[in-house]
């Protein structure tokens, strides 16, 4: 029997990369089957977007030689570029509410894997507050990276813990973004460089499976000769970039076991319901010899 991840516990930094990938490994079919059926639409549009977009530059460099190339590379910012951007920010907002969704109702079921209904009743309530959320801290960090890049690295962990706050919490945008500055007391250095290292692996990760998309991409657009084979390089490049955001749900997996592992160092939340939950058992079986 495979063993079950408990979230509410204190955890050294090793232990947080370990089971990340535990969790993963012992619920990785219901976590893609979730990615499936609730992120599918997003990165097959961003699918569709990005070869549309590919398109259009590959016509403005066909076009180099023509003395106009340069008055039409406003061309490139076209509706296609837009939606592209658009779709990613999508995808990036529906993988990170459907795997802290997905982690809380693992939570609430007593450490059973949630189908992807019971994933979209916790999907359709906060889609759209993660969606505007995220627009609004990906300004501030980059404000803070722009005043000397010191203030953009401190702020960095704290918002990595905005969105599973909200989620995890139920809480709005004004308590997560407080909170999350309130967990980070006294132990910003190590859970700054926990996620750290969780994102590099997830990237790479992802690097390492976009790779040959983006290769198959950059030959389809700027080779000659191979006008036959372009659009279906550009559509298998777009497939395999798109689809390597499935490792986007592990840094997200990661950076709830470093929220769980903050609130317990200050709060001990888990161990007091692990208490509360050894008396009510404690009483039932008591109540069941009375009987």
């Amino acid at each position: 029997m495979s063993e079950k991840i408990e979230f509410k516990k204190v955890r050294a930094f090793g232990e947080i990369i370990n089971d990340t990938f535990l969790f993963v490994r012992e619920n990785l079919r219901a976590l893609l089957k979730v990615f499936v059926y609730l992120c599918g639409f997003f990165v097959l549009a961003g699918i569709v977007a990005s070869v549309m977009q590919q398109l259009s530059v590959q016509g403005m460099i066909s076009n180099a030689g023509n003395p106009s190339a340069f008055a039409n590379m406003g061309s490139v910012f076209t509706l296609n570029y837009f939606l592209v951007i658009l779709f990613s920010m999508g995808t990036s907002a529906a993988i990170t509410v459907s795997t802290l969704s997905f982690i809380a109702l693992y939570i609430q079921k007593g450490k059973v894997a949630p189908s992807p209904e019971e994933v979209w009743a916790y999907f359709k309530y906060y889609f759209f507050r993660v969606f505007f959320s995220n627009i609004f801290l990906m300004l501030f960090v980059v404000f803070a990276f722009m005043l000397c890049l010191i203030p953009g690295f401190y702020v960095f962990p704290a918002m990595c813990l905005f969105f599973p706050i909200m989620v995890l919490e139920n809480s709005d945008f004004s308590y997560a973004f407080s909170r999350s500055f309130k967990l980070l007391k006294d132990q910003w250095w190590v859970t700054a460089g926990t996620i750290f290292i969780i994102f590099m692996i997830a990237y790479a990760c992802m690097m390492f499976a976009a790779v040959p998309g983006m290769i198959l991409t950059m030959v389809g657009t700027f080779i000659p000769g191979l006008e036959e084979w372009k659009m279906v390089m550009l559509i298998i490049g777009a497939i395999i970039q798109n689809l390597s955001y499935v490792f986007m749900m592990i840094p997200f997996i990661g950076v709830a076991m470093v929220y769980f592992n903050l609130v317990e160092v200050q709060e001990s939340t888990g161990l007091m319901d692990r208490i509360n939950q050894f008396g009510q058992t404690k009483d039932d079986a008591t109540g069941l010899e009375e009987y």
